[in-house]
């Protein structure tokens, strides 16, 4: 996924209306659960309310989708008929007002907007996921640690092993973009879990792994860069070729968004990587990639025209600015100038269509002063691609806003062209979108919605694509 997108923060404020009677101390106790519908995106968002004996309120709050759980509330309030929750440190602030024995209503603000929200007593429904797989399974499955010497960290994850003797072909996947766990978790998906589950019931020995900074990994995903991934990516070929169970003539790579820049990137340089699968993967710099993937997420929410072209304006000089101009300072100041420029340029109407708050602007500059983000918008994925004579299956779902198909998918197909490689396979799925599920906008908010968490149609053409390569 994109690590330029702007995590989601939670505010809600009080519906001005009169008080009603006072709520008796531990009236509110328990769970409370709503759904905000903001920006296109449906997330649950569930309170947990508790008070002490002295009657101090405490809360703690969870967000199922994001992967948040228990998250501590500092500060928590009940005066009269009114519950006042605040997050100082990530600017978060909760006020709703009682309005049933079970019912709480109020705002949610956000970047200066409000959004309505209603609460219900008790847990939200459990979302389902249908495909995601349940033990016991039948084939063997160890919790493995690799050593990336040369960063001095060392990742967990963990690698299926099919049933049967003898050393078996394999496989490892490489997340997408952010701070991922083994599973990729996505909005209440593990599509790697799935993909791993399908992939050694057909015969693959499957290593998954937790990002650097995730799950049981160490080291700092903050301070990373594509790079950097690339070098963990390295150490866990190495550990999968001399595992006992696997055929070390017979390992490939599989990646999945930035994921597949990084297999390509480890393939270049180990000729003898068995057979590279591309997920998403983008074939074009970074500044591209984002431009092209601002104009897919705009115009498909709604944008003018015109005032999308200002934006793209604005959004590729930024972009440029922070892969070329060395000094991070110069380059932050230089992004916030050209924010405030292009908002002097807009009417108020466009400023709000676009939601370029001062908060908003504040996180576009933060997020281009990463490593990460400097490092991709300046990378370009051809160069490693044109050194690809292996074996390479390179997919992307019609309906992929972020990484657009036909774009990549033939640019992949030139760069294969140039290596002069003639085992490619390359396909665009209709009617999926950038994880592969089948899906009715493409938009990322709607991953969550969708109870699939992996087209079959995407999961087939994988593994019989793979079992071919390795006969």
């Amino acid at each position: 996924m994109n690590k330029l997108a702007l995590i989601l923060c939670l505010t809600l404020l009080l519906f001005n209306t009169a008080m009603a009677q006072q709520t008796p101390p531990g009236q509110l106790d328990g769970s409370w659960n709503g759904t905000l519908q903001a920006g296109g995106n449906k997330i649950t968002i569930v309170f947990h309310l508790s008070s002490t004996e002295s009657g101090q309120l405490t809360a703690t709050m969870d967000i199922p989708l994001q992967g948040v759980k228990g998250m501590a509330i500092p500060e928590a309030e009940l005066t009269r008929d009114s519950l006042y929750l605040r997050i100082p440190y990530g600017g978060i602030e909760y006020a709703g007002k009682r309005t049933g024995p079970e019912s709480i209503k109020g705002h949610w603000k956000q970047s200066g907007m409000a959004f309505p929200l209603a609460l219900t007593k008790g847990i939200a429904a459990e979302v389902r996921r249908p495909q995601t797989p349940a033990k016991p399974y039948p084939y063997q499955e160890q919790e493995v640690t690799v050593e990336n010497k040369a960063a001095g960290i060392t990742l967990a994850g963990t690698l299926t092993i099919p049933e049967g003797k003898g050393r078996h072909p394999a496989v490892i996947l490489f997340t997408g973009s952010g701070t991922q766990d083994r599973d990729m978790t996505l909005m209440g998906h593990k599509p790697f879990l799935v993909l791993a589950d399908h992939l050694t019931r057909q015969g693959f020995a499957v290593l998954r792994l937790d990002d650097r900074g995730a799950g049981k990994s160490g080291g700092n995903a903050m301070l990373a860069t594509t790079q950097d991934f690339t070098s963990d990516a390295q150490a866990a070929y190495t550990f999968l070729k001399s595992h006992q169970s696997v055929n070390p003539r017979k390992v490939g790579l599989l990646g999945i968004s930035e994921g597949a820049l990084i297999a390509s990137s480890v393939a270049a340089t180990n000729k003898d990587v068995a057979f590279v699968v591309l997920l998403a993967g983008s074939a074009m710099p970074g500044v591209e990639l984002l431009v092209q993937q601002n104009e897919a997420l705009y115009k498909k929410g709604g944008i003018p025209e015109e005032t999308l072209q200002k934006l793209l304006k604005l959004r590729r000089a930024q972009f440029e600015t922070a892969a070329t101009e060395v000094d991070v300072y110069a380059a932050s100041q230089k992004i916030r100038a050209l924010e405030q420029e292009a908002k002097a340029g807009m009417t108020e109407q466009e400023i709000k269509q676009l939601q370029l708050s001062p908060e908003a602007e504040n996180a576009i500059v933060a997020q281009l002063s990463l490593p990460w983000a400097r490092h991709f918008l300046a990378y370009d994925p051809a160069p490693a691609l044109r050194q690809l004579k292996m074996p390479v299956l390179a997919l992307n779902g019609s309906k992929d806003l972020q990484v657009a198909a036909a774009a990549n998918l033939s640019a992949t197909e030139k760069a294969l062209k140039a290596a002069g490689n003639k085992r490619n396979t390359i396909k665009e799925l209709p009617g999926l979108n950038h994880i592969f599920q089948t899906a009715d906008t493409g938009l990322p908010g709607e991953y969550a919605t969708i109870e699939e968490t992996m087209a079959p149609v995407a999961l087939e053409t994988i593994s019989a694509w793979m079992k071919e390569v390795v006969k």
